[in-house]
């Protein structure tokens, strides 16, 4: 069959490289797709946000099924559009998207079905949550409480960086009318985990467990990005640890979304925290594939991705076999300089061609790249590449990650230099 994948960056250059695997699967379109996932993919020039477009182009070319990468149009309903054309397609209905689209949702709903998480209150008058506020201890997070390109999180470590987040997201507007309410929890310390699973209904089917690194810096300093690099398995992390996790927070997370007529059926991202005490809580939910998380978990994946989509949609997914390699991934994010923040574009990308030759077990996912009038590569995103080494186990596939990543070069390259450390201290 046919594929459509909707969406342009490094998580979705992955998901068509796994979907590229499948004996099942003919053409795959992906829109708008980057320069390299033009490579494996026909390009098609149609925004994520052009619902109408994309429903005419999946029935015109008979497309078998849709894939949706992005979070904003799945907030905004995409896959109920499909689905109203009776188009196959795999992500949550709008309803269910929720849980990611509203943050304050997602910690009612967990409040309300007795699912861990950090405790919270949710405000949308500034003066009152600024009065809050002050009378919290920091270490404390702030939230806004709509989509914010993975940027909308606050670790404030002193009261002004608290009242200055909290000034940007409801006062300044900088996330626009996602911050038109905010959530203010409690910190809480400990390792960071994502569990991916696909989900139908109460059908939860986990994939291998994964670490991101979200600060732009080493030693996990400064600003939140969408991530700058993440590594799988956690050989730091309890089996029984993730087993918890999976039973006290995903399966009636699940179970939660389908009691309040919100079905989710998808990938459905939990992050979580180990305490120190070792008790997973939840920080997030997202309703799609994490980026840079796909990264990892993918080539891990020994099992037909297509048939697990297919499964998903057709309510099939319990009798789906999921195996997963042994090895080890890691990916490190080659980020523009200046990332997160402002940054330029169209800077010549130089090593491409020669980065993972000597590194056999090498993949590079394009995150924000395109080609120039001269057919050169250059960059065109905050987050340009992730380089992903595999290896037998965190060392090794840490070693030909960043082996790769240092044969590519383009102005203002960055890069942390401790993606997966926690895992080998």
């Amino acid at each position: 069959m046919d594929i459509l994948v909707i969406g342009g960056g490094g998580r979705e250059h992955a998901i068509c490289w796994a979907l590229a695997k499948s004996p099942k699967a003919d053409q795959i379109y992906c829109a708008p797709g980057n320069a390299g996932i033009g490579q494996i993919a026909e390009l098609v020039p149609i925004q994520v946000g052009e619902f109408e477009r994309l429903v005419a182009f999946a029935e015109e070319k008979k497309v078998g099924l849709v894939v949706v990468g992005p979070d904003d149009p799945l907030a905004d309903g995409i896959v109920d559009a499909f689905e109203a054309k009776d188009i196959s397609v795999f992500g949550p209905r709008k309803n269910a998207a929720h849980i990611e689209g509203s943050k304050t949702f997602m910690k009612d709903l967990l409040h309300k079905y007795n699912i861990p998480t950090a405790a919270y209150e949710k405000f949308d008058s500034y003066e009152a949550a600024l009065s809050y506020l002050r009378s919290q201890p920091v270490p404390i997070v702030i939230k806004a409480d709509g989509l914010a390109a993975g940027k909308g999180v606050t670790v404030a470590f002193t009261r002004e960086e608290a009242e200055q987040a909290l000034k940007n997201i409801m006062v300044d507007k900088v996330f626009g009318e996602s911050g038109s309410q905010v959530v203010i929890e409690e910190f809480l310390s400990g390792q960071e985990m994502s569990i991916l699973s696909f989900v139908d209904g109460e059908v939860v089917r986990p994939m291998a467990a994964a670490q991101d690194h979200k600060q732009v810096y080493d030693h996990d300093k400064g600003p939140n990005t969408g991530g700058m690099g993440t590594y799988s398995p956690l050989p730091h992390i309890a089996d029984s640890i993730i087993e918890e996790a999976i039973e006290t927070i995903i399966k009636p997370t699940a179970k939660a979304m389908v009691a309040e007529g919100r079905p989710f059926r998808g990938v459905l991202f939990a992050g979580l925290m180990i305490t120190p005490e070792g008790k997973p809580k939840t920080i997030e939910f997202n309703a799609r594939f994490g980026d840079p998380e796909t990264q990892v978990v993918l080539p891990r994946l020994k099992s037909d991705l297509l048939d697990i989509f297919l499964a998903a949609v057709n309510g099939t997914l319990d009798q789906v076999e999921m195996e997963w390699s042994d090895e080890a991934a890691v990916c490190v994010v080659l980020a523009s300089g200046g990332y997160p923040a402002s940054y330029p574009k169209g800077l010549p990308i130089h090593g491409l061609e020669d980065a993972g030759q000597e590194q056999s077990q090498s993949l590079v996912f394009h995150a924000g790249t395109s080609k120039n009038a001269a057919g050169q590569w250059v960059t065109n995103g905050g987050r340009v590449l992730g380089v992903v080494g595999l290896g037998k186990d965190i060392a090794e596939a840490r070693e030909k990650a960043y082996a790769s990543a240092k044969q590519i070069t383009f102005e203002g390259k960055h890069n942390r230099s401790d993606i997966a450390m926690k895992a080998l201290r």
